[in-house]
């Protein structure tokens, strides 16, 4: 299984901010995420590394765009590729991106 990080998840993956809730300007949305103890991506990261081969994948054009270089993703992700090698590696998967 691949996961593809881009933007603003990208962004969390590689600073570590994967234990809080971030719901700007919606407190609301993050204490019901507190109070019903959802998991946090670091939880969620977890449970995907112990149960199925997992490649973390980061996008070069977000980690550009972010102003992040290579050299902080490495050892939080598996590999990089650009958009095009995203789209190739995942042609004819008809649920391979959520907004």
């Amino acid at each position: 299984m691949d996961v593809y990080f881009f933007w603003w998840a990208l962004e969390r993956l590689l600073t570590d901010r994967l234990d809080e809730p971030d719901f700007p300007e919606r407190e609301d949305v993050a204490a019901r995420f507190e109070a019903r103890g959802l998991p946090s991506l670091r939880s969620l990261l977890g449970h995907l590394r112990g149960a199925d081969p997992v490649t973390l994948v980061a996008c070069t054009g977000s980690l550009a765009a972010l102003g992040l270089t290579p050299a902080q993703a490495e050892g939080r992700v598996d590999t990089l590729l650009g958009w095009t090698a995203i789209l190739t590696r995942t042609a004819g998967v008809t649920d391979r991106f959520y907004l």
